[in-house]
């Protein structure tokens, strides 16, 4: 990663500086949701002083609820610790134009104390972790991420002040590969797709999908850390972009009764030539790959958490849905979780589980932690399931945040692979979003309740 060479070199941001072309600079990195949190910055400050020395954040951003209130329960910063800051450190591998945003460009930061020390807790840092954990083992991971969203037509402003009822949807019908479907939308999706473009990101294809309204952009795999990074920036892009065409579009894992949506992660493994380390001699899976995959099975319900971690997310996981329920792995079997595709030096297996709403560098972290498990145990694949998973009686996944969270914190696995102060930092997350839950007064309370009961 160190010599990797930015999709905007520093030399070629000043020059751009110089010349006016750019003047803000946006220093950010990934929160608990995986949303990028930061500061914007005149340019020439920024490379006076920020490109060497960093900048300073409040630690309450990785001890907050979705909402942004400071809660307890968190041991990295809390009112007893007095909310003070960590350093924001600018990686200049992802320094990058964004074409939606004039005269902007961007990088993500690494979080670390005053001391020095990484923020352990910290998304990216959670992730980094895991991969030095895999080059112990002369591996290196590639992932790539496919996320589904809902355009609508009413602005964001529109939406909030509607308490999200009653949008338009931007396809009124099921659009899945529908080209007459995309076209109505084309405006908005080439923006999207020629701006990611525009800020590195490979793009391949946009499709339509099930639910009217929704749409899904894919971009190339690249290593793990690259991908979770453009994944983030393409977020906020997307929704930036649509708030400037005066529509709204929603990553939520389930907006409403039919297809929720899904945030499918491909990943695949090379050996220290570069060359694929999933492949066997004859094409299939190696032994390598065979003891990946069977411990994704394993720590697949105790991992839940990091692949599905809000309340909604779990709302996705209904039989017959495209969602998986079942712990179970398949050739090309969309019923299962996990889901081996590709040939030779393409074969990687993609995880079904997390929606639209899931951190990527939680996601990632996990399968890399479950698959380096999988390894050091050297366990064992159960055969594939070449049917239904849905009524094939596996194991299910977990059916509630409350649930998953429980496994987590109960979990050997998890404290092993990720230590007792990540694991504790994401249970108080959960239960975070639980008490909150747990205390509102739903519309479907108030429709079966207010006068009936």
């Amino acid at each position: 990663m160190a010599d990797r060479t930015p999709p905007l070199p520093v030399e070629e941001l000043r020059r751009l500086v110089a010349d006016g072309r750019i003047d803000t600079v946006v220093l950010a990195f990934p929160d608990m949701q995986g949303r990028l949190q930061g500061k914007r910055f005149a340019a020439p400050f920024f490379l006076d002083e920020v490109l060497h020395h960093g900048t300073e954040g409040c630690a309450y951003l990785l001890a907050v609820d979705a909402e942004m209130n400071p809660v307890d329960g968190y041991a990295m910063s809390s009112w007893d610790r007095g909310y003070g800051d960590f350093a924001m450190r600018p990686d200049l591998t992802t320094l990058r134009r964004v074409p939606w945003h004039e005269g902007t460009a961007l990088l993500v930061a690494d979080l670390a104390w005053a001391d020095g020390s990484p923020v352990v807790a910290a998304p990216r840092q959670i992730l980094r972790r895991q991969l030095e954990r895999l080059a112990e083992h002369g591996l290196t991971a590639r992932a790539g991420t496919e996320l589904e969203f809902i355009v609508f037509k009413d602005s964001y402003e529109r939406a909030w002040e509607a308490d999200y009822r009653g949008l338009t949807p931007a396809n009124q019908y099921n659009v899945d590969y529908s080209i007459l479907g995309t076209g109505r939308i084309e405006p908005l999706l080439r923006r999207i797709r020629n701006e990611m473009a525009g800020a590195g990101l490979t793009v391949e294809s946009a499709k339509g999908e099930c639910n009217p309204g929704q749409h899904e952009i894919v971009f190339r795999y690249d290593d793990a850390l690259v991908t979770c990074d453009q994944h983030a920036i393409y977020k906020t892009g997307a929704k930036e972009i649509a708030a400037q065409e005066g529509v709204s579009l929603t990553f939520m894992a389930k907006y409403n009764q039919r297809e929720g949506n899904s945030c499918h992660i491909h990943l695949s493994l090379a050996g220290p030539d570069g060359e694929s380390a999933m492949a066997g001699p004859d094409g299939g899976m190696s032994p390598l790959m065979r003891h990946f995959l069977a411990g994704q099975l394993a720590a697949l319900r105790d991992f839940s958490l990091l692949y599905a971690p809000n309340i909604n997310s779990y709302k996705r996981f209904q039989p017959g849905s495209f969602a998986p329920t079942a712990v179970a792995w398949g050739h090309d079997n969309r019923t299962c979780a996990l889901r081996v595709v590709g040939h030779g030096p393409s074969l990687r297996f993609e995880n079904r589980l997390p929606g639209g709403d899931v951190n990527p560098y939680l996601a990632v972290a996990a399968m890399v932690a479950a698959g380096l498990h999988g390894i050091e145990q050297k366990l064992e694949l159960p055969d594939p399931c070449p049917g239904n998973a849905y009524t094939a009686g596996f194991p299910h996944v977990p059916t509630t945040l409350r649930e998953a969270a429980g496994l987590w914190e109960r979990s050997a696995l998890a404290g092993a692979a990720f230590g007792d102060e990540v694991v504790a930092h994401y249970r108080t997350m959960a239960r975070v979003e639980l008490d909150a839950f747990d205390a509102a007064v739903t519309d479907w309370e108030l429709r079966r309740s207010f006068e009936r009961m």
